[in-house]
């Protein structure tokens, strides 16, 4: 999977570019014979996206000269994931959000047993699900819904009790599709506001 990833992924590490909202997110994948992937259940108190499945990550702050720096800053701060343990395997495409916030996903191999600090103050809780669920077309779904102007179609993932939607899910579909030639359907352009 990591060898079919890391060939369908950019290699190039830009720096930010742009006005507006930015952000960035570590796609941390385990270096195990059936990887994992770290996901966290968005602290409740949070104003934005409260108790939502997100990856760790977030904002572009005034030092982040990438968006890797900001990922990787990110992980540190919110999983306890240090850097030094992050290997690089590239970078998709930025995705615009239906709010016009632009994030930036950058995919990497840790180690197979991470040893998570998670920050309550972001996180409730934090899981690591097979890599190869999401490549399952009985968890996915694409889900039309209004942002009050038009319909969309919206990816979905349904873990158990979890769904996991929007930019999060079109991450996880996009690398299944590279990694394990998955097949998912997006029907969006993820580079324009819908």
């Amino acid at each position: 999977m990591f060898e079919r990833l890391h060939l369908g992924l950019s290699q190039s590490v830009l720096p930010w570019s742009g006005e507006g909202a930015q952000a960035a997110v570590l796609v941390a994948i385990t270096d195990e014979l059936k990887p994992r992937v770290i996901l966290g259940r968005r602290a409740m108190h949070l104003r934005l996206h409260p108790g939502e499945i997100a990856f760790p990550g977030g904002k572009r702050e005034r030092e982040d000269l990438t968006p890797w720096d900001t990922a990787l800053r990110e992980a540190e701060e919110e999983v306890g994931i240090p850097s030094h343990l992050v290997t690089r395997l590239g970078s998709l495409d930025p995705m615009v959000t239906r709010t016009g916030f632009e994030v930036y996903p950058c995919i990497a191999r840790i180690p197979a047993d991470p040893e998570l600090i998670v920050d309550p103050g972001e996180f409730d809780s934090v899981f690591l699900p097979a890599v190869e669920r999401f490549a399952d077309p009985a968890l996915y779904r694409l889900e039309s819904m209004s942002d009050g102007e038009r319909m969309r179609q919206v990816p979905h993932y349904q873990l158990e009790q979890d769904n996991i939607w929007g930019v999060t899910a079109a991450v996880l579909a996009l690398v299944v599709n590279i990694g394990l030639n998955a097949g998912l359907e997006l029907k969006r352009d993820w580079k324009k506001t819908p």
